[in-house]
C-alpha cells in the first residue's frame, strides 16, 4: 500500500510538471523564473550586506552607479538576442529548422557588426566615469575605471552568452533549465563573496560577475544542444541580415530605454546629490524591487507561450490571456506593495541597520513607481510580440526624457531629493500608461474605454490598502519595528500581512469573471488536462 502511495504521489507530480498544453509550459517557464530569480533574491539577501559592510557607503554607491552607467551603452550590443527570442517566439509552430539556424545566424552576425561601437563606447564611459560620481576623490579615478571597463567586458560577453537562452526561451523551452541555472547564481554569489574576501573591492567584484557570465553561456549552451536539437549557426543572406539588423535596431532602441528607466534614478542622484543618497536609496528600493519584479520577470517567461497564441492569429484568446496576466499582476503587486510599505522600515533595521531608511512618503513613491513599471513591462512585452516596436520605443524615448527633466528640475531646482526623483520618474511613466495599453487594445481589438472600465475598481483599491499600510507605518517608531524579535518574527508578520492583503484585494477589487479566469488557470496548471 505503501508504494502504491509513493507511486501515486510520483505520478500527481509527473502530471503536474508535465508539458503537454501551453498553459503547461507557460506554468513551467513562470516556475524556472520564480526560481531563479528566488535564488538572486536570496543570494542578494545575504551578499548585499556583505559588500556594503566590506566597501563602505562612498564605494557601494559608487558600484551602484557604475552598474547603471554601464548599462546605458548595453543598446550598443544590437540587441541581436532579443530580436531572436522574439522571432523563434512569433514562428514556434514552424518546422523549417533550417531557417532558424539562419536567424541564429544573422544574431551573431548582428552582435559582431556591434562589437566595435560597444568597444569605443565602453571606453569613453570608463574613462569619465570618475566624473559620475559627486566629489570622487582622485586617488579612486583609476580603480574606478577599470571596474568600469571590466563591467564593459562583461556587457559584450552578455550579449554572446544569452544567445543559447534566447533560443531556449523563444521556443518555449525555457523551463528545461529548471532548477540547474539557479544553482549558478549561488556560484556568482560566492565568487562575489570571494571577492570580497581577498579585499579586492569593486574590481574584483566585477570580475566575480564577468566569470558568472561566462560560467551561464557554457550552461546554455549545452541545455539548447539537448532541447533544442535544430540549434546551429547557418551563414544568412545579406538580405536576411539586413531585415535581422532592422529588427534588432529597434529592440536595441528600447534597450537603451530600459536602460535609462532603470539605471536614471540612480545616475541622476550621484550626480545631483551624492553616493551616500545612492546607498540609502538603493537599500530603500531594495525589496519592492526584488520582490515585486517577480512578476515581471515570470510574465517575460510566459510571453512566448503567448506570442505562439498570437502568430497563430487567435487574437480574441490572446486578448484574454493578457487580460488575466495583468489581473494576476496586479493583484500580486498590489499584495507585496501594501506588505512592503508596512514592513520596509523593519526590513531594513534588520538588514543594515535603520539609518538606512529613506523615510515613508520616498518608500511609497518608490513601491508605486514600481508597480506602475512592471503593469507598463506587460503590455511592452505584448507589443514585442506583435514584431511592431517603432512606435513603442518612439513613445518610450519621449517618457524617459519627460522623466529625466522632471526629476532633474525637482531634485535641482526645488531641493526635493528622492521625492522629487520619485515623482519625476512616474509622471514622465504616465506617457507609457496610457499609450501601451493603447496600442495593445488596438492590436487586440480591446478598446481603451473598456479598458479604462477595468482599471478603476482595482485602482481605487490599491490607493485605500497603500493607504492603510502608509497610516499603519506611522503609527509605529522605527524602534519599534527594528526590534522585532528576529527574522522569523518579521518573515512571520510580513506573510501573515501579504496573505490578508491578498484575499482582500482578490474579492474586492476583481469582478467575479475576473477571480473565475484566476482560479481557472490555477486548475489547468495543476491538472493534466490539455488547454
Amino acid at each position: 500500500m505503501a508504494l502504491l502511495n509513493v507511486a501515486r504521489n510520483l505520478k500527481i507530480i509527473s502530471s503536474m510538471l508535465s508539458d503537454e498544453s501551453l498553459t503547461k509550459k507557460a506554468s513551467l517557464n513562470a516556475l524556472a523564473s520564480a526560481l531563479d530569480y528566488a535564488a538572486r533574491l536570496l543570494v542578494g539577501f545575504i551578499v548585499t550586506p556583505l559588500v556594503v559592510a566590506g566597501l563602505g557607503d562612498f564605494s557601494f554607491g559608487t558600484w551602484q552607479v557604475l552598474t547603471r552607467l554601464v548599462g546605458y551603452i548595453s543598446p550598443a550590443s544590437g540587441r541581436p538576442t532579443q530580436a531572436l527570442k522574439w522571432t523563434l517566439a512569433n514562428q514556434q509552430a514552424s518546422t523549417d529548422y533550417e531557417q532558424k539556424r539562419h536567424y541564429v545566424g544573422s544574431a551573431l552576425a548582428v552582435w559582431a557588426m556591434f562589437l566595435p561601437l560597444m568597444a569605443v563606447l565602453g571606453g569613453v564611459v570608463a574613462w569619465f566615469a570618475p566624473y559620475a560620481i559627486n566629489n570622487a576623490p582622485v586617488e579612486f579615478f583609476w580603480s574606478i575605471r577599470l571596474t568600469a571597463g571590466v563591467l564593459v567586458a562583461n556587457l559584450a560577453m552578455s550579449s554572446l552568452a544569452d544567445l543559447p537562452q534566447s533560443v531556449l526561451s523563444g521556443e518555449n523551452l525555457g523551463y528545461k533549465r529548471m532548477g540547474l541555472s539557479a544553482l549558478l547564481v549561488f556560484v556568482g554569489g560566492g565568487l562575489t563573496w570571494l571577492a570580497l574576501c581577498l579585499n579586492t573591492g569593486i574590481i574584483g567584484i566585477a570580475a566575480a560577475a564577468l566569470a558568472t557570465t561566462l560560467l551561464t553561456g557554457v550552461f546554455f549552451l549545452r541545455v539548447v544542444r539537448t532541447y533544442a536539437p535544430w540549434f546551429g549557426v547557418a551563414r544568412p543572406s545579406f538580405e536576411a541580415t539586413r531585415r535581422f539588423l532592422g529588427l534588432s535596431g529597434w529592440f536595441l532602441g528600447w534597450n537603451l530605454v530600459m536602460s535609462l528607466i532603470y539605471a536614471s534614478d540612480v545616475v541622476l542622484l550621484g550626480i545631483l546629490v551624492s553616493a551616500e543618497s545612492v546607498t540609502d536609496y538603493s537599500l530603500t528600493k531594495y525589496a519592492p524591487e526584488t520582490l515585486i519584479s517577480i512578476i515581471a520577470i515570470m510574465t517575460f517567461a510566459i510571453a512566448p507561450g503567448l506570442g505562439g497564441i498570437i502568430g497563430s492569429g487567435n487574437v480574441a484568446k490572446a486578448a484574454k490571456v493578457r487580460g488575466e496576466i495583468m489581473s494576476l499582476t496586479w493583484l500580486v503587486a498590489t499584495a507585496l506593495g501594501s506588505a512592503i510599505l508596512l514592513w520596509n522600515r523593519a526590513f531594513i533595521g534588520l538588514w543594515v541597520g535603520p539609518e538606512h531608511y529613506v523615510g515613508s512618503i520616498p518608500a511609497l513613491l518608490i513601491v508605486v513607481a514600481v508597480v506602475q513599471l512592471v503593469l507598463i513591462r506587460n503590455d511592452a512585452s505584448v507589443i514585442d510580440l506583435t514584431l511592431r516596436l517603432d512606435r513603442k520605443v518612439l513613445l518610450g524615448f519621449f517618457s524617459v526624457m519627460l522623466s529625466l527633466v522632471a526629476a532633474g528640475v525637482l531634485i535641482s531646482y526645488f531641493r526635493l531629493g528622492i521625492v522629487g526623483l520619485c515623482l519625476g520618474i512616474i509622471a514622465g511613466r504616465v506617457v507609457l500608461s496610457v499609450s501601451y495599453p493603447l496600442l495593445v487594445g488596438r492590436f487586440l481589438g480591446v478598446s481603451f474605454f473598456t479598458q479604462l472600465k477595468g482599471v478603476l475598481r482595482p485602482a481605487l483599491l490599491t490607493i485605500l490598502l497603500f493607504g492603510l499600510a502608509l497610516w499603519l507605518d506611522s503609527l509605529a517608531s522605527a524602534n519599534t519595528l527594528a526590534g522585532l524579535r528576529g527574522w522569523i518574527v518579521f518573515i512571520l508578520s510580513g506573510g501573515v500581512t501579504f496573505g490578508m492583503v491578498v484575499l482582500a484585494a482578490f474579492y474586492a477589487g476583481l469582478s467575479e469573471q475576473q477571480r473565475r479566469n484566476i482560479l481557472q488557470r490555477i486548475r489547468m496548471v495543476i491538472t493534466t488536462r490539455p488547454s
